[in-house]
């Protein structure tokens, strides 16, 4: 979403893009005239796990030493686009700024109710009042956030992911090495393997639907923390034939287009930004009930399950059972041009 954005808005702003990591998978695909800045050269990848623990660590602890030697400059707004450490370096006082935070995710459900995650709170609540204006994209995420911090100082307001539907589009017609099976239902889903997503949970479910002979197959698109966790699953069950990680692609739009379903069964969501993308390719969608719903509130090929193994078990069974491969009338026109429009006027706000 940040690179449709920028992409987007490069002509009217001057827009710098700055990242913890470098060498990310979609530097490539920005517009020339956006810069770009970033602390490491290393991509997030090739981190150790000692790494991924303590460079985090390091930013919260030293953040105005470090928004000072790689940020503080001549910038009319700082957008931390991204929950946690980004947000936390962008926090660091600057009075010739506007601060903005973007929240994607459900606040409530992001940390859990340990020691640490209480923790967490405590200082992301300081955190997110260094902030002028907090944009939240959805009203579920909002409401959430309100509920576990009282009496913010930011204003807040709702803009939904925007997406460049026409290079969705241009990009789902690139030919792919790749075809799935006519002979029984193929299920997609693309996202992080990261614990939110509900991975595991869909791989138990699987498991339960193949033994009771419910054929079918299940592709992933995506990588992160959770892979080799999820591949010592799959093989402990003897899936590797039916539930299939194909790993991150650059351009999963191919795919998407081509399986039946398309499936983002997360623990708790945001507003799920794949899914505007399964809605432009006009695909059936299944979701567990999240602040996701919101994206599919409108769009009739779509339903929405509860947030549980065993109904999301029954419900797929049926989908499997009866060969149903559409929920609705399918939409025949995406429009989120309206979104930009907000986008440009907060740019604008003094």
């Amino acid at each position: 979403m940040l690179v449709d954005i920028a992409n987007k808005l490069c002509d009217t702003f001057e827009i710098t893009i700055f990242t913890i990591y470098g060498n990310g998978e979609l530097e490539k695909k920005l517009n020339s005239k956006i810069k770009l800045k970033r602390i490491f050269d290393i991509s997030y990848i090739q981190l150790t796990k000692f790494q991924k623990i303590m460079i985090p660590l390091k930013i919260l602890l030293f953040q105005k030493q470090y928004y000072n030697k790689y940020i503080k400059g001549n910038y009319d707004k700082e957008i931390a686009f991204l929950e946690g450490p980004i947000t936390r370096l962008f926090s660091t006082k600057n009075k010739e700024t506007k601060k903005i935070a973007w929240i994607h995710n459900d606040i409530a459900k992001v940390y859990g109710n340990n020691i640490k995650a209480k923790i967490k709170r405590i200082i992301d609540q300081k955190i997110y009042n260094q902030y002028q204006k907090l944009v939240f994209v959805s009203k579920d995420n909002k409401e959430s956030f309100d509920r576990q911090y009282k009496n913010m100082k930011p204003s807040e307001m709702i803009i939904y992911n925007y997406i460049d539907s026409q290079n969705v589009l241009e990009k789902s017609e690139e030919p792919i090495d790749f075809t799935f099976e006519n002979e029984q239902m193929n299920f997609l889903t693309v996202a992080r393997l990261v614990e939110q997503k509900g991975i595991d949970r869909l791989i138990r479910i699987h498991r339960e639907l193949m033994a009771n002979h419910y054929n079918h197959k299940f592709y992933i698109i995506g990588d992160g923390p959770e892979k080799e966790k999820l591949e010592k699953l799959i093989q402990e069950e003897h899936l590797e034939k039916t539930f299939i990680l194909l790993g991150a692609k650059e351009n999963p739009y191919p795919y998407m287009k081509q399986a039946d379903i398309f499936c983002l069964l997360s623990k708790f969501e945001g507003y799920g930004m794949v899914l505007e993308e399964a809605k432009i390719l006009n695909k059936p969608i299944i979701i567990t009930n999240t602040a996701a719903r919101e994206a599919v509130e409108n769009y009739k090929n779509a339903i929405i399950v509860e947030n549980d193994e065993h109904e999301i078990y029954n419900k797929l069974k049926y989908i499997i059972e009866n060969n149903i491969k559409s929920f609705g009338k399918e939409e025949n026109e995406y429009h989120n041009e309206d979104i930009i429009g907000k986008l440009e006027n907060l740019l604008k706000e003094e």
